[in-house]
C-alpha cells in the first residue's frame, strides 16, 4: 500500500479531525490574506466564500449534493457542520454574557427581535413575488431564508416547499450573513454599537448567528455573546413565527 492510500485511509478514518484541520487552514489562509491587504474585519467574509468555492467544487467534481462532504476523504466536514455542533457552538456563545447586562436590554431588546423578524421576513416575500414567486408557500420560504439560513429551511419543511425553493432560502440567508459580516466594521461606529446592551439590540434587529457574530468579532470581540445570544433568539423565535402567524399573514393577504 502506497503512502497516498495509507494517508488517504487515515483521514477517512478520522473524518471529523480532517474537517477542523480543513476549516482551519482556510481560516488561516482567509486571515493571512485580509492581513496583507489591512482588512482583518473581512477575513471571516473571506474565509466563508472560500468555504462555498470548496463546497461547488466538490459538488461539481463528484456529482454530489453535499459539497466538498460528497469527497469521502473530506466526509467528516458534513459532520461538522451539521446541527449538534452548530447548535453547540451557539449555545457556548451564551457563557460569556453576564445577567445584569441582559437585564438592561429590557423591552427594547423584545422589541428588536420583532422588528427584525417582520422586516426581513417582509423584505424577503417581496423579493421572491418580484422574482415571479406567486405561492403562499413558496413566498413564506423564501421571506423565511431572509431572516435566517436556517429560518429558511425550517420553515419550507413545515410547509412542504420544493427543494429549489428551500435551496434559494438557505441562498438568500446566506446573502444576509454575509453582507452582515461585511457592513457590520463600517458601520458600527456610526450606529453606535460600543456596549452590552446596544450589541443585544443589533443582535436582535438582524439576527443570523454566523454573520452577527463575525461581524461583532472584528469590532469588540468582549461583545460577541450579547449579540450572538439574541441572534440565536431571533432564530428560534423566527422558526416559530415564520411557518405559523406569518404564514397565516401571508395567506390571508393573497387568498
Amino acid at each position: 500500500m502506497d503512502i497516498l492510500a495509507i494517508l488517504s485511509k487515515l483521514l477517512i478514518k478520522n473524518g471529523l479531525v480532517t474537517a477542523f484541520v480543513v476549516v482551519g487552514i482556510t481560516t488561516h489562509v482567509a486571515y493571512t490574506i485580509a492581513g496583507k491587504f489591512n482588512k482583518k474585519p473581512y477575513a471571516s467574509a473571506l474565509a466563508i466564500f472560500f468555504g462555498l468555492v470548496l463546497a461547488y467544487i466538490g459538488g461539481i467534481t463528484t456529482g454530489g449534493h453535499k459539497g466538498l462532504a460528497s469527497i469521502p476523504v473530506m466526509a467528516g466536514i458534513g459532520f461538522m457542520g451539521g446541527g449538534m455542533l452548530r447548535d453547540f457552538a451557539i449555545t457556548a456563545t451564551a457563557f460569556g454574557v453576564e445577567l445584569k447586562e441582559i437585564k438592561k436590554c429590557g423591552f427594547i431588546g423584545v422589541l428588536a427581535l420583532f422588528l427584525g423578524i417582520i422586516s426581513s421576513f417582509v423584505v424577503g416575500v417581496v423579493l421572491a413575488y418580484i422574482w415571479g414567486y406567486n405561492d403562499v408557500i413558496s413566498l413564506v420560504t423564501i421571506g423565511a431564508g431572509v431572516v435566517t439560513l436556517i429560518v429558511g429551511p425550517v420553515t419550507g419543511t413545515a410547509l412542504g416547499a420544493s427543494s429549489e425553493v428551500i435551496t434559494i432560502s438557505v441562498a438568500a440567508g446566506v446573502v444576509k450573513s454575509v453582507a452582515i459580516m461585511v457592513l457590520t466594521p463600517l458601520l458600527a461606529k456610526v450606529c453606535g454599537i460600543d456596549n452590552p446592551k446596544s450589541a443585544m439590540i443589533y443582535g436582535g434587529l438582524l439576527g443570523s448567528t454566523s454573520g452577527t457574530s463575525a461581524g461583532m468579532a472584528a469590532v469588540n470581540p468582549k461583545l460577541v455573546p450579547y449579540a450572538a445570544m439574541c441572534a440565536t433568539f431571533y432564530t428560534g423565535l423566527g422558526c416559530l413565527m415564520c411557518p405559523s402567524i406569518l404564514f397565516l399573514a401571508v395567506q390571508a393577504i393573497l387568498v
